[in-house]
């Protein structure tokens, strides 16, 4: 298996492979081009997202700043909405159902490194892909960790960390996230 399809697989990969680097630093340009577009050029910066993300449509909207590490690992559904500063982490596929809105500083992490310092140097990573379903809010600044998978209906509030899994048709807070409200 190559590096790649490793990091797909959620398998421990080599971070550092030279065919990843060139793919993380095509990305980082096209961010960067991203951002640098006049905000108001609405329809250039929807067809630069459609190019850039792996599924994405006419009613994709993120605002500048966007920060992603491959692009093609994040697929929206319709009707996507992120706010300011949205940073996604995308070693494993980042999924979001229809009629998402993500509000400023959201940060969405696949990518998992050992905590063992000597381990971690070897700069040897895996990924667990982040799931989001249909009619979800994620307050400002929330932090979405790798592996979870967050269900229908589900409003994540501001300043939360998500660490485990959220059922559907609930409201979840705090550090980390924990479901404090059932939606009939």
């Amino acid at each position: 298996m190559t590096e790649r399809e490793k990091m797909l697989a959620g398998q421990v990969y080599m971070a550092t492979d030279p065919d990843l680097i060139t793919e993380l630093n095509r990305v980082k340009d096209l961010c960067w081009k991203y951002n640098q577009l006049q905000p108001t050029l609405l329809k250039e910066r929807n067809e630069m997202l459609r190019q850039m993300l792996g599924k994405a449509d006419e009613d994709t909207f993120i605002n500048q700043p966007f920060l992603c590490d491959y692009g093609k690992h994040i697929r929206v559904g319709k009707r996507f909405f992120a706010n300011f500063n949205l940073v996604i982490l995308d070693e494993a596929y980042v999924t979001f159902g229809d009629d998402c809105f993500i509000g400023p500083n959201v940060g969405i992490y696949t990518a998992c490194h050992s905590t063992d310092p000597v381990e971690r140097n070897t700069r040897q990573e895996w990924a667990l892909p982040v799931t989001i379903g249909n009619n979800v809010w994620i307050g400002g600044g929330v932090q979405i960790l790798p592996g979870v998978r967050i269900g229908d209906n589900v409003t994540i509030g501001a300043g939360s960390v998500v660490v485990k899994d959220i059922p559907a048709n609930s409201v979840a807070v705090g550090n980390p996230a924990r479901v404090v409200k059932k939606l009939d």
